[in-house]
């Protein structure tokens, strides 16, 4: 993942990118650009959460920014993101119920775990990574983490069945 020189926190919230950035520390990291079968998978997510989520009041938020650290000053963008309820603000500050990574072939080992750690860290209750080939993956949590073999993904009440695809 590439990175630029050191920027201002307004200039990363003010900037638009082809394909939105993450912010860390001062600097602007690129995040690996998605090829089919991830934005396959983040399609299908996306169709299952909304039903499992939407009865139990959750809603499901594709690529949005999450303030992770305010110092210092950490962005994020996951994959997906579920919240409950409609958080007030456009660039969220607290954490989500559940954070989603789908992993891409250009993705760091390294920064997938920062990433998990970071999540879970800001409060994020549970934090999938999905393996959009196979539709397994692993689940984390504070309590620990998981490895997915059966395409099924839970986080509390909310359940998904990547086998079903």
């Amino acid at each position: 993942m590439a990175t630029t020189e050191l920027v201002s926190v307004e200039e990363y919230l003010n900037s638009s990118f082809e394909y939105d950035a993450e912010y860390v520390e001062g600097k602007i990291v690129q995040r690996t650009m998605p090829q089919k079968p991830h934005s396959k998978m983040q399609r299908d997510l996306i169709r299952m959460l909304c039903p499992a989520g939407d009865p139990l009041g959750y809603e499901v938020w594709p690529e949005q920014r999450v303030r992770t650290q305010r110092t210092p000053a950490r962005y994020r963008v996951p994959d997906l993101c579920v919240t409950h309820g409609e958080p007030a603000e456009d660039i969220f500050i607290d954490p989500p119920f559940l954070c989603v990574e789908i992993l891409s072939a250009g993705d760091p080992a390294i920064e997938v775990l920062a990433k998990i750690r970071e999540y879970l860290a800001f409060g994020v209750a549970y934090v999938w990574i999905v393996d959009p080939e196979t539709g397994t993956g692993e689940i984390h949590s504070p309590d620990g983490s998981a490895r997915v073999e059966d395409g099924i993904f839970r986080a509390g009440e909310i359940e998904v069945h990547l086998g079903a695809l």
